[in-house]
């Protein structure tokens, strides 16, 4: 039996199929339907610009926060790196609770109320500075609400739309899920800084406020969906269960640990960039913002290209694409040791941003092709867990490294990592699928 199960598992992965978003037979189905929303209904259309809204508000609500601990409240690199604490621990707290919601209860219902809390959040801030009873703790208390608004958010909103479109577009569908992250990821944090500038902290925050509630306007016009009910078990044991099948599949597991890899090097690498970039390379503060800047002008361009570069790869070498490009990135910042330069490393940003946002895509889609519906929550915060759980260790790492020897050394022990990353990726199974697997097939292990 085994071995005939084998048998398929090979053949699912080699053999061509016209409904398989990168096969070279549905091409073009594909460019097509780029330019046409036929294969998208209403529904999806819905998700996609409550997503744009929500990610939006989010990017904005982010920039501000620590401009308003500044500038406000004098605040020093201490009180901001707890403030950084606050904003980023759901992430580590609540995923994998979020994850369980999202396989017990409405999708649509826990997105509502997830954006809904970040809208408070977001809005209770003016109010408070209004009323002068705004402080630095009541500020860290809502980044934190906001926070894990955002938590719940990210887990549910990849598991639904799976039930939304054709399995054969589900690759566009990530793609332009992701554009709108990119698009609010590159241009959020600016906007949320000019509106600062010019108008105030308050202003900022009641911006990012409305963008939440369109958010959650959009959502409510989202039709219940039936929700398969399963067998409700104690929280831990139901954690297991989307841990168990994330760590044996042969096909998620590459995928978590080339993961792990490349948030910690990214994250030992942007511990010490700011001080790199100044003491090493030279650059004004402004050349620094400029080459974080870029970071988000690549993932914007990565999610348009997506499209085209998908249709010339077979499935498995398009999910390579993005830590070859973390490599690459890795391997041109590693350069400006010898030869400083702020167009080096503004280019080795762009390479960053261009890679990951082709790996969430192609992972995305592979998650939800072969995860069942019951499981998709749970396996969605477990991928999630490793990738943010993995960033403040990188940190941490950076920040001892950088100590000990020097922002140089980081530079050098992130390019190690990110080889590593690749090297994980290109020698597993999944880098040599050329079509996207069945759920059947991939419960075979």
């Amino acid at each position: 039996m085994q071995r005939v199960q084998r048998i398929r598992e090979q053949k699912a992965e080699h053999a061509p199929s016209t409904s398989d978003p990168f096969n070279p037979q549905s091409i073009k189905g594909i460019a097509d339907s780029v330019g046409n929303d036929s294969p998208f209904p209403p529904t999806f259309r819905i998700l996609a610009w409550s997503n744009l809204a929500a990610q939006s508000a989010e990017q904005i609500g982010l920039a501000a926060t620590p401009l308003i601990a500044v500038l406000l409240f004098n605040a020093g690199a201490g009180e901001t790196g707890l403030l950084q604490m606050a904003l980023t621990l759901p992430f580590l707290l609540l995923t994998l609770p979020a994850g369980v919601m999202a396989d017990r209860a409405s999708r649509k219902r826990i997105m509502v109320s997830a954006e809904a809390i970040r809208a408070v959040s977001l809005l209770a801030v003016p109010v408070l500075m209004i009323f002068g009873l705004l402080t630095l703790p009541l500020l860290a208390v809502l980044g934190f609400l906001g926070a894990s608004g955002t938590v719940a958010f990210s887990v549910a909103a990849p598991a639904m739309i799976p039930a939304l479109v054709p399995r054969s577009h589900l690759a566009i569908a990530n793609g332009r899920i992701e554009l709108a992250r990119s698009t609010a990821f590159a241009a959020g944090p600016a906007l949320g800084g000019l509106i600062v500038e010019w108008s105030g902290a308050s202003i900022a925050y009641a911006f990012a406020a409305a963008l939440s509630a369109c958010a959650v306007l959009y959502l409510t016009r989202f039709p219940e969906s039936a929700h398969t009910s399963v067998l409700r078990r104690h929280v831990l044991r139901e954690v297991s269960d989307g841990a168990r099948f994330v760590l044996s599949h042969p096909f998620l597991r590459p995928i978590m640990i080339t993961s792990i890899f490349f948030n910690l090097s990214w994250f030992v690498l942007q511990a010490a960039y700011v001080v790199y970039a100044v003491q090493e390379l030279g650059l004004s503060p402004a050349m620094v913002g400029m080459t974080l800047g870029i970071y988000g002008v690549g993932m914007v361009v990565g999610a348009l290209l997506a499209p085209s570069i998908s249709q010339s790869l077979p499935f498995g070498k398009m999910l390579v694409v993005g830590p070859l490009f973390g490599l690459i990135g890795a391997l041109i910042m590693l350069l400006t040791l010898r030869v400083p330069s702020p167009g080096l490393a503004a280019l080795s940003f762009f390479s960053f941003g261009f890679g990951p946002i082709m790996w969430v895509i192609t992972t995305t889609t592979l998650r939800q092709s072969v995860t069942p519906d019951h499981l998709l929550g749970r396996a969605s915060s477990i991928l999630m867990l490793t990738t943010f759980g993995a960033r403040p260790l990188g940190a941490l790492i950076g920040a001892a490294i950088g100590g000990l020897y020097g922002a140089h050394t980081c530079v050098i022990v992130a390019a190690s990592g990110f080889l590593m990353q690749f090297i994980v990726i290109i020698t597993s199974r999944v880098s040599r699928l050329n079509r996207l697997p069945e759920i059947a097939v991939a419960a075979m292990a």
